[in-house]
């Protein structure tokens, strides 16, 4: 099978062979695109695929080509259901084109043949694909290969309500000072239940709010193992259960419910109610996404989010540890479809996709941070306070979730066992165990303890 790494080459090869050199060029195409994990500023994930579509028909229509393409999009808010629909397409054989998914599909899809390597149909060295950031174009690819491309790029930071933190004895300067502080190692996640204590003992939150976390199972949870210095995936591509820093991750949290900061029953406290309370001051401190910027500032109506609230990476566990922060693009993949020119045609798509001005207005819109360099020279993106602090305090120290077929089982496996200590259903020490045990039985060889 020829694969065309020019979209309007494919497309006038395919015409001449069915009409001959004189026949007038005139392709159709409907292009399905399926979002995951989309609420209503999470748009232009569909829409920036739209636009795509007007350009590549403007332009074929200045070489005198007649392309008309029509895109259905369909945004899903909950990821399982998202995934399952995408599954039970493939298996019945009518798959969307274009699915926005998280990298860490990449891995399963890729070898189930659900998906095909993107980098069989564009130049990955031309523009703008040449000016993504490297790191995203690796968190994209998989076995030496790059199937797909990044739709957006996030950081997960750690905040404080700066009116408490000055209640328990911070000046302006030293809350100016905590982003360098965390960076540096010299504020700790142990720090955070003392300064969680102190704004509760003062009175300033509800008994359990003092640290307010992600109230639901997630990536985020894999920076506090970070925190202490665990390691998820070694240099020869193998999962790492690193027992002794998994044991303080799960007696951070212990920790937390043993001093009342955080509540027991914590999990599973509905996502409004707690967007609600961590943007209007009724937590002391929290960790969420950059993206959440978009919600507390239109949504939940924080009108001061800079005066009120900082931000900074999540904070290293002890000395052994290190302050970070997770990274978690969303990509842009193609499915495998019998007509190979449609593959081709949404190829052409995402690329375009990816411009840096078409990219920012989803940047902006919805609170992600920018996949191009150049993003940072267009004025929407540059003049935008969150975008441009966001993007300077964090990404540089962001880290990914490998893309590594066994890592779904390692991830639901690690959750367990924190839920476990978390509630009080078990001890630190036996959930560790059993987590040991299920590691061993589920995956074996694939992953290293130690």
């Amino acid at each position: 099978m020829i694969r065309y790494k020019n979209t309007f080459a494919m497309l006038a090869t395919a015409v001449m062979l069915t009409f001959g050199t004189s026949g007038a060029m005139a392709a159709e195409y409907t292009i399905s695109v399926w979002s995951g994990g989309s609420g209503p500023n999470d748009n232009y994930r569909i829409d920036a695929i739209k636009l795509a579509a007007t350009l590549l028909e403007a332009e074929a229509e200045v070489l005198g080509e007649d392309l008309k393409i029509t895109i259905e999009g369909k945004p899903y808010t909950q990821w399982d259901e998202f995934k399952q629909a995408v599954t039970l397409a493939a298996e019945a054989g009518t798959a969307p084109n274009i699915v926005v998914a998280g990298h860490e599909d990449i891995a399963a899809w890729s070898q189930s043949g659900l998906i095909v390597p993107i980098e069989d149909y564009v130049d990955l060295d031309s523009w703008p694909i040449n000016d993504i950031y490297d790191n995203l174009m690796q968190i994209s690819s998989f076995n030496g290969k790059v199937y797909g491309l990044p739709q957006d790029a996030e950081s997960r930071p750690f905040f404080f309500w700066k009116d408490y933190m000055r209640t328990i004895g911070y000046s302006d300067a030293d809350i100016n000072a905590l982003p360098a502080k965390v960076q540096a190692g010299d504020y700790t996640l142990q720090n955070v239940l003392t300064d969680a204590k102190k704004i509760q003992d003062a009175g300033l939150v509800k008994p359990g709010y003092g640290f307010y976390p992600r109230v639901s199972n997630g990536p985020d949870y894999w920076q506090f193992y970070t925190s202490f210095g665990g390691q998820i995936e070694n240099s020869d591509g193998k999962l790492v259960f690193d027992k002794a820093a998994m044991t303080k991750f799960y007696q951070f949290f212990v920790d937390a419910v043993a001093l009342g900061v955080t509540r027991k029953n914590h999990i599973g406290t509905p996502w409004d109610q707690w967007y609600g309370e961590v943007a209007n001051g009724k937590a002391g401190l929290w960790h969420g996404g950059t993206w959440h910027y978009a919600r507390y500032t239109k949504k939940e109506g924080q009108k001061d989010f800079f005066g009120n609230i900082q931000f900074t990476l999540i904070p290293a566990g002890d000395a052994g540890g290190k302050a970070n922060t997770l990274t978690h693009p969303l990509v842009y993949l193609l499915t495998k479809q019998a007509d190979d020119d449609a593959v081709a045609i949404a190829a052409e798509l995402v690329k375009i996709a990816s411009e840096p001005r078409i990219n920012t207005l989803h940047a902006i819109k919805s609170a992600h941070l920018g996949i191009t360099r150049s993003q940072s020279s267009v004025d929407l993106y540059s003049g935008d306070r969150w975008a441009r602090e966001a993007t300077k305090r964090l990404l540089p120290h962001a880290t990914a979730m490998p893309n590594n077929v066994s890592f779904g089982q390692y991830w639901e496996i690690m959750w367990g066992g924190l839920e476990g200590s978390w509630t009080g259903q078990k001890s630190v020490s036996d959930a560790i165990a059993d987590v040991e045990t299920e590691l061993k039985t589920t995956l074996g060889d694939k992953i290293v303890i130690r």
